[in-house]
C-alpha cells in the first residue's frame, strides 16, 4: 500500500502505474485497488498507542512525543513517523532492527532502500555506521525521513535520495558494506540483481517485508546469486533475512 497526491486524471494515473509495475515485475495479472484517503498525520492517529519500545539490549525506539530514561548502554532512536512507514510497531521493522544490531560494524557504509521514516538509517548510525544512503521514492514519506534524520542529529552521516530505485541505480550506488531493504518479496525479486552488484564481496544484505510462505523461495534466489543466509528473524507471519555476500 502507498499514498500519492491526487492526480489530475486518476484513471490514467492508475493505468500508467499498472503498466509500469507490469514492466518491472513481468506479472501480467496485477490488480490495483484505489480509494480516497484524507491527508492525515499517521503519528496523530497512532500516538495514543505508541510508547517507547526496547528492541534489543541496547536499541530503543522512542516516539518523539514521549519520554524515556535511557541507560548508559542504550542507543535511542527518536521517531516521528508522520506519513511514512517505519515504526517499531511492525514486525518487519522490529526484525530489521534486531538484525542490524548483529550486522553493523563500526565504519560501515550502507544503503537503505525504501527508507520510509528513516528508522533503520538512524539505527545503523547509532550502531556505528560511518555513512548511510537512505533512498525513498515517496515525497510524503521523505518529509518524515528528513525530519527524523535531523532530529536524531545524524545529517552528517545520512544522505537522503528521493528517487525510484532500479537495478542500474542500485549498482551505481554501490559498492557498500551492507544493504537493507524492507520492501516486499515481489519487489525485492525485481531488484535482487542490482542488490548483488551493490554489496561488496564480504559485505552483508538484510531483506524484510517477506511473509513466511515467501521466505524459502527468496532465500534460494539470493543464494543462487552468491549470498549465504546467516540467520532469519521471525516475528509473527513476517520474516527478515540476514545474508552474507561471498567473494
Amino acid at each position: 500500500m502507498t499514498h500519492v497526491r491526487e492526480p489530475d486524471d486518476p484513471e490514467a494515473f492508475v493505468a500508467d502505474v499498472r503498466d509500469a509495475l507490469v514492466a518491472m515485475t513481468v506479472l501480467v495479472d496485477l490488480e490495483l485497488r484505489t480509494r480516497w484517503q484524507a491527508h492525515e498525520d499517521w503519528a496523530e492517529r497512532w500516538k495514543r498507542g505508541l510508547a517507547p519500545r526496547r528492541i534489543t539490549d541496547r536499541l530503543v525506539v522512542r516516539p518523539s512525543w514521549t519520554d524515556f530514561r535511557a541507560g548508559p548502554q542504550d542507543l535511542v532512536i527518536v521517531l516521528n513517523p508522520g506519513m511514512a512507514f517505519g515504526t517499531a510497531d511492525h514486525g518487519t521493522t522490529r526484525g530489521c532492527l534486531r538484525l542490524l544490531d548483529r550486522a553493523v560494524s563500526p565504519g560501515d557504509r550502507l544503503l537503505d532502500v525504501g527508507a520510509g521514516s528513516g528508522i533503520l538509517s538512524v539505527a545503523a548510525v547509532r550502531l556505528g555506521a560511518a555513512h548511510v544512503t537512505a533512498v525513498e521514492s515517496d515525497e510524503l514519506s521523505a518529509e518524515a525521513l528528513y525530519e527524523n534524520v535531523h532530529d536524531n542529529g545524524v545529517t552528517d552521516r545520512v544522505t537522503v535520495l528521493i528517487e525510484w530505485d532500479d537495478v542500474e541505480k542500485l549498482e551505481a550506488w554501490g559498492p557498500v558494506d551492507g544493504l537493507v531493504a524492507n520492501l516486499e518479496a515481489g519487489l525485492l525479486r525485481t531488484l535482487i540483481v542490482g542488490v548483488r552488484a551493490a554489496v561488496r564481496p564480504g559485505g552483508w544484505l538484510l531483506l524484510s517485508g517477506v511473509l513466511d510462505h515467501e521466505c524459502d523461495e527468496l532465500r534460494d534466489e539470493t543464494e543462487q546469486l552468491g549470498f549465504t543466509c546467516r540467520t532469519i528473524d521471525r516475528d509473527g507471519e513476517w520474516r527478515s533475512l540476514l545474508l552474507d555476500a561471498t567473494g
